[in-house]
């Protein structure tokens, strides 16, 4: 259990999720955001896309790397965090916070 946010629930490939309600938000953990470094970029699908657990559903890249993102869940994308457009950045500076990636309806 994470202290600082008691509530996560951390998934295989890096991943935590947080229920809330009919959805899950999702997003990478402190481990994957400190590899990756210093994140540039994410690309997310767009609100309304269908994802299945397994597949791609984006990417994540930092200075050094450019690695695919694949889904812990399936469902339907509902919010992506539109703060990482212009400040990718909180990825590294709160991944389990302000830099979640997703909040999705759950399948």
């Amino acid at each position: 259990m994470d202290l600082e946010y008691p509530h996560l629930q951390f998934t295989e490939g890096f991943w935590w999720r947080r229920p809330e309600g009919a959805h899950v938000r999702l997003g990478i953990t402190r481990e994957a955001a400190g590899q990756l470094m210093y994140v540039t970029h994410v690309g997310l699908p767009q609100v309304g896309a269908r994802v299945r657990a397994g597949e791609p559903l984006g990417v994540i890249e930092s200075q050094k790397v450019v690695s695919d993102l694949f889904a812990p869940v399936s469902g339907t994308v509902v919010e992506h965090n539109g703060a990482l457009q212009d400040r990718p950045f909180l990825v590294n500076s709160d991944p389990e916070g302000t830099g979640w990636l997703l909040l999705m309806t759950q399948e």
